[in-house]
This record gives C-alpha cells, sequence and structure tokens, in this order.
C-alpha cells in the first residue's frame, strides 16, 4: 500500500514534493528502512538540494514509454543507456547482501540516474558538513546524484522499489566506497559545490 508524505509547509508550491521529500537524519542505528527523522524534524527543501548538485524532477510512471518530458531530459543530458531495476527481497538475486552492499557509503565517478516507477526508497547524501540527508522517493520522481557525492540507499519498510537506470553511454555501476577523496570525480564536486565560494543558505524547513 502506498504510504502518504508527511505534510510541512506548502507542499503544493513545487510539484516533485508529491513524489519527493527530504530531512536530516537522526544518528540512531535502528532499522535502515525507518524515516529516521531528527526530533523535531528537519526537513529540508529541494533548493537545498538543488545546491547539492542533487537534481530531481517529477514525471509521468504510469506513460514513461511514451513520456515527452522524459525524452527531452534524456537528449538534453545525453542519457542513451536505459535499464530496469527490481529491489525487492522476491526479485533481487541475493538480496539481504545487495541492500547491505547498496547502503554502504560510497560514490561514483559518473552520475547516478534513478527513475522511481515503482514503489519507493531513500536515498541518503552528504551535504556540505559532512550530515546525513535522507531523499524519499516514490512513483514519479527522477533523482540525479552528481558524480563525486558521497550516498547510500536502502528500501523504506515496504521493501518495494522498480527504478529506471540512465546512464551516459555504456553503463559503469562501479561503487567507490569512502574514503575515495583523491578520486577526480570527488575532487570535481568539492570545487563545485562545496568549495565554490557560494555557500547555500541553511534551506530547512521544521
Amino acid at each position: 500500500m502506498a504510504r502518504a508524505f508527511p505534510c510541512h509547509s506548502n507542499p503544493t508550491q513545487d510539484p516533485r514534493q508529491g513524489v519527493i521529500q527530504a530531512w536530516y537524519m537522526d544518528d540512531s542505528d535502528e532499522d535502515q528502512r525507518l524515516p529516521h527523522h531528527k526530533e523535531p524534524k528537519q526537513f529540508v527543501t529541494l533548493k537545498h538540494l538543488d545546491d547539492l548538485g542533487v537534481l530531481s524532477w517529477r514525471l509521468d510512471a504510469d506513460n514513461y514509454e511514451t513520456d515527452g518530458e522524459l525524452k527531452k531530459i534524456r537528449e538534453a543530458r545525453g542519457y542513451s543507456y536505459m535499464d530496469f531495476c527490481e529491489v525487492c527481497p522476491e526479485k533481487l538475486p541475493n538480496y539481504d547482501e545487495k541492500i547491505k552492499h547498496f547502503f554502504e557509503e560510497h560514490l561514483h565517478t559518473d552520475e547516478e540516474i534513478r527513475y522511481c516507477v515503482a514503489g519507493s526508497g531513500y536515498f541518503d547524501v552528504r551535504d556540505r558538513d559532512d550530515k546525513w540527508i535522507r531523499i524519499w522517493v516514490k512513483k514519479g520522481a527522477m533523482i540525479v546524484l552528481p558524480a563525486g557525492i558521497y550516498h547510500r540507499f536502502t528500501l523504506d519498510s515496504d521493501n518495494y522499489i522498480k527504478a529506471m537506470r540512465l546512464f551516459v553511454g555504456d553503463p559503469v555501476w562501479t561503487p567507490h566506497n569512502r574514503p575515495n577523496d583523491d578520486l577526480a570525480a570527488r575532487k570535481a564536486y568539492l570545487a563545485n559545490f562545496v568549495n565554490n565560494g557560494t555557500y547555500y543558505n541553511q534551506d530547512v524547513d521544521i
């Protein structure tokens, strides 16, 4: 059963907020599939994510095969490769090992592009102060994590997501577990989004 996102200030202002929400995480070691909100809750705006290089769209997941908006994004950003991945205990081989692997903090040397066409899940990213932000995506959410950002993925308590995976050219899914600060992609990310002299406002909704 699909679950509603918790409400916070003016959720209708940006249509993405119907399928994407983000918040700062607590430090609990409880089940990784739980929301892990701070107390009080600290929601993060989508502008805050934009400033970290995390891009997102709300698309028509029921018609992804003919969606003109998705076609425009793919053409504009050069996403020539596409496949699907279903993550759930019944359909992912070696599920327990894979879900543990996905949740290890890592980076990629290319963008990570995921379009949730069914289900839901969490992408966690580090902010400029090295704090975890949890990004909850559900059906219709497309998210792009920039090359070089430390992140991880887990299912939520519904235990299911079906995601379209997109890539520029031939796919390379290699994770580089932290620490890997000497990689060119990490240095470029720091230069473009952390050390660029335009530190974002702490754009947080509580």
